[in-house]
């Protein structure tokens, strides 16, 4: 007769469990900026709209005292503020890259999808505009 080799384990509460796989969400930021690789866009500013989907995992709750325990959305947009008010951006994709290079620095952030329109560069469009998704390799290179 075969002997049964299944163990009984007990499950210790201080052991983390559970992953937690959480978004950031800002929907349709508008900010003013000068944007564009024209003369005309380097002149006057253009309504500019982004809007982002921030992953990240977390292997814990977050704490309700602890402004460190979540990616806070509110400083994500003052990055964004940030970044278009000290640069001139001849592209949406450069633009971009500069917002995941920023954002990619908080080691929870997994993925990011950013959506950025311009709103008032072609009369026939209500926006144009590019999205890009980018996503953390765990790979080691």
């Amino acid at each position: 007769m075969k002997k049964n080799n299944l163990k009984i384990i007990t499950i210790d509460k201080n052991k983390r469990l559970f992953n937690y796989e959480k978004k950031v969400l800002i929907k349709d930021l508008i900010l003013d900026l000068k944007l564009g690789y024209y003369d005309f866009e380097k002149e006057k500013p253009q309504k500019v709209k982004f809007t982002l989907e921030v992953n990240y995992e977390d292997k814990k709750p977050s704490n309700d005292k602890d402004l460190k325990s979540i990616v806070n959305y509110a400083k994500i947009v003052k990055l964004v503020k940030k970044l278009v008010k000290n640069k001139h951006y001849n592209f949406l994709e450069t633009l971009a890259e500069d917002v995941f290079d920023e954002l990619f620095k908080d080691k929870r952030i997994d993925k990011i999808t950013l959506q950025i329109e311009k709103l008032e560069i072609i009369k026939d469009c209500s926006s144009v505009g590019i999205q890009i998704s980018k996503k953390r390799s765990h790979e080691k290179l």
